[in-house]
């Protein structure tokens, strides 16, 4: 019986790497210490795979940042900036790539494929003098095996390690990253041979790209470079492993002909497809390695489905050729179901997180092998039946009102232009309006309050007492700063899919349900379970309040249902786009409210609408008409004169900007103060954009203040290829994390430049 784990968690079940981490870099521990919480999670981490009987353990899937800056370094691929010339890359240089030091920038974020984790960026070029610098892998092999426990070491890929890196900066764009294969191919040589000799006999290469839309150049990159590493690999079992989605017909080929390769491993949760390819043709004598438990949600996997998913490919690949694995690294998802006291009962028996997947694949293994375990089947059984009949699940109004918006494709009466005209004629705004994005600095006091009214340490009447202070002193300080759309600074809200979730039905809130997004920044998605409602008003008292204490419009505040979506763990049973048609219902509910509650402006963000796009082109097109339309139904039924506003981050925005224009917002304000050109090249380019738009003025995500003449030259540059009369000017996100000392500064030198820039088009003309 065989069973694989594809790799990890590293935060540990309570956040302690993320705490060691922070602790280490606050000067507060040594490296010693940080050292030894690492190796105590590694230790659990392989005891207890071990102990559930798995047979292909992973080893090197821990990180005290990421994977691929792991693979940067055993390559020696630091870029000159960070003064290292040669040895083993020790915490200094490996931290200063990953959050940059006092004198030099970090490398470059970017999106894990379509996850919500971030990997460091490697920058290459014809000059990186590539080395052996970091003998991680090794080291981590022996200390398993110092334990009594064999492993599987993994490495990312050396084709995949390329095409996810970018050209750096002064390496012209158009360099081919593919033609570094021969010089870090004797890097890899050089860790599978280091490997061998300390007695490793499997060994995990993650090629993920495969997956991608790949063309024929890249495709002949893995046969090339999988026949120049065959007789280094000759002696060990290689698994070549894939997962996110299905793997194209043209790549399978291509992987399934690799020299030296003696297993493939797919995801076959997103990969569905996948299992007609393997269906059709598997190389004879190799072995499937099939990722049959999600590694990116927390439902309990369905035994009954899986085993005859698994059974019918036992007659293709044959008996002692199957292995039982996950569909992806277990990183994805929660670490223990065991630190959920407060999650009530049916709910829990209907989840499992990475360790209950560990068990769960070992079960369906053994069961494979013919030592199924009958309770356990059982169990599984039982739950999947409840979670299918609960009343909580299913909701008929909600149900029947999502049906029912078949057929149209829910727009606005009228168009932008004579929206905006109906609005202003009610707003009487000056051009280049000035307004903020939502959130204002949230205190410790202020945290202190709604955590004490949370744990009803403080009464509802104390609570909002304290949170009216704290508004009005924000509207205070707008109105002080001259600003001309107010917002009411979102101080009783703790984060922006949360704060919803918390009040509509459907969702449910773990404790310690901690997923790594990058480094030792952790997210705790909520959990969608069922049929999603709304209640009753969630933000109008605030809002309404908030317009209560001045003349000024004062904007509403939401998340689009998108966001809340691809923020979320989503519920399984159903189709994605099913259930953010169904947020998008209670989201029109909340703003037809705020309507009638005299709010007249109402923005409704979308940060993470980009961020579900899938991996392959051929199915953007139907996300973003589902993902557009859920906007659209949000806001469909608001008066003309009722401004709808919604703020983007900017991701490569430009190949989406269709879409975008579809949303028929009347203002969209973006993130974009990184990455200034290339989103002002579109529209330089010809797109036609009629409503309000408000690129990000200046960058919140630095303490740095920017002066107003800095600010004021871009807005001039924004001028240059947008109209006047649609430009808005504002910070390029929320204010949540900056303090007042920065804050007033800045939105004092942000009005400031639009005030000049006003009076000097005045007296042009």
């Amino acid at each position: 019986m065989a069973s694989h784990i594809v790799g990890y968690p590293r935060m540990g079940p309570k956040r302690e790497l993320k705490f060691a981490l922070e602790s280490f870099w606050d000067g507060k521990s040594s490296a010693e210490d940080l050292q030894k919480v690492s190796a105590d999670l590694r230790s659990a981490i392989w005891k207890q795979m071990s102990e559930a009987g798995t047979k292909f353990i992973p080893s090197n899937t821990f990180a005290h940042y990421d994977q691929v800056l792991d693979t940067t370094a055993m390559l020696g691929a630091v870029p000159p900036r960070y003064g290292y010339t040669s040895g083993e890359i020790g915490l200094d240089v490996y931290f200063s790539m990953a959050r940059g030091n006092a004198s030099v920038p970090a490398m470059e974020m970017t999106k894990w494929f379509d996850t919500n984790y971030h990997y460091i960026v490697p920058e290459l070029g014809p000059e990186v003098k590539f080395s052996y610098a970091s003998h991680k892998a090794v080291n981590e092999y022996k200390e398993a095996k110092a334990l009594g426990v064999d492993t599987v070491p993994v490495l990312v890929g050396p084709v995949s390690y390329l095409l996810l890196s970018k050209a750096a900066k002064g390496v012209d764009k158009s360099f081919d990253l593919l033609s570094l294969l021969p010089k870090i191919l004797p890097v890899y040589k050089e860790v599978i041979t280091e490997l061998k000799a300390a007695g490793a006999t499997w060994i995990q290469l993650d090629e993920p790209v495969l997956v991608m839309d790949l063309e024929g150049h890249k495709l002949q990159a893995f046969t090339g470079a999988y026949a120049e590493l065959e007789s280094t690999l000759s002696g060990l079992n290689v698994l070549v492993e894939t997962y996110f989605a299905d793997i194209p017909a043209e790549a399978y080929k291509t992987l399934t002909s690799l020299k030296g390769v003696t297993a493939f491993g797919f995801d076959l949760v997103r990969g569905t497809k996948t299992l007609d390819l393997v269906k059709a043709s598997f190389p004879a004598g190799k072995y499937l390695f099939a990722g049959v438990v999600d590694g990116r949600n927390i439902w309990a996997n369905d035994f009954a489905a899986s085993l005859t998913t698994l059974q019918a490919l036992e007659g293709v690949v044959g008996k002692d050729k199957l292995v039982v694995s996950t569909s992806c690294s277990l990183l994805h998802t929660a670490v223990d179901l065991i630190n959920e006291t407060k999650l009530d009962d049916e709910i829990k028996s209907w989840m499992a997180f990475a360790a209950q997947k560990v068990v769960e694949v070992n079960a369906l293994a053994k069961a494979l092998a013919g030592q199924k375990d009958e309770a356990l089947f059982s169990a599984n059984a039982a739950a999947l039946a409840s979670r299918r009949s609960s009343p909580r699940v299913t909701n008929e109004g909600v149900q029947k009102a999502a049906a029912a918006l078949k057929g149209s494709d829910h727009r606005r009466a009228t168009n932008v232009s004579a929206r905006l005209d109906a609005q202003q004629k009610k707003l009487n705004l000056p051009i280049l309006p000035t307004t903020t994005i939502g959130s204002f600095p949230q205190t410790v006091e202020l945290r202190r309050v709604r955590r004490e009214y949370k744990a009803k340490k403080v009464s509802e009447e104390d609570y909002v007492k304290a949170m009216k202070e704290e508004i009005k002193k924000v509207v205070d300080l707008q109105e002080e700063l001259d600003i001309d759309v107010l917002v009411h600074g979102e101080p009783e809200r703790n984060d922006m899919v949360e704060y919803f979730g918390e009040q509509l039905s459907g969702f449910a809130f773990t404790a310690n349900g901690w997923v790594q997004s990058y480094g030792s920044r952790c997210v705790k998605p909520p959990v969608i379970y069922g049929d999603v409602s709304r209640p009753k008003a969630m933000t109008v008292f605030w809002s309404s309040m908030a317009q209560s204490m001045t003349s000024r419009p004062m904007k509403g505040m939401l998340t689009g249902p998108v966001t809340i979506l691809n923020w979320s763990f989503v519920r399984n049973d159903q189709p994605r786009h099913e259930t953010c048609y169904q947020i998008a219902l209670a989201i029109k509910d909340e703003v037809e409210d705020l309507e009638k509650g005299g709010i007249g402006v109402i923005q409704i963000d979308e940060a993470a609408l980009r961020e579900g796009l899938p991996l392959r082109k051929a199915e953007h097109a139907f996300y973003l008409d589902w993902a557009v339309h859920s906007f659209r139904i949000t806001n469909c039924g608001v008066q003309d004169s009722t401004q709808i506003h919604t703020h983007m981050c900017y991701s490569h925005f430009n190949d989406i900007i269709h879409s975008i224009i579809d949303m028929d917002a009347d203002v969209i304000t973006i993130e974009n103060s990184r990455s200034d050109e290339k989103l002002l090249s579109v529209f330089r380019e010809g797109v036609k954009y009629g409503a309000g738009i408000g690129p990000g003025v200046y960058d919140i995500h630095s303490p740095r203040i920017p002066s107003s003449e800095e600010i004021a030259d871009r807005v001039n540059k924004m001028l240059a290829v947008l109209e006047q009369n649609i430009l808005w000017v504002n910070p390029d996100c929320g204010l949540k994390t900056r303090k007042y000392t920065e804050v007033k500064p800045a939105l004092k030198n942000m009005v400031d430049a639009a005030k000049l820039i006003r009076s000097q088009l005045a007296s042009a003309k």
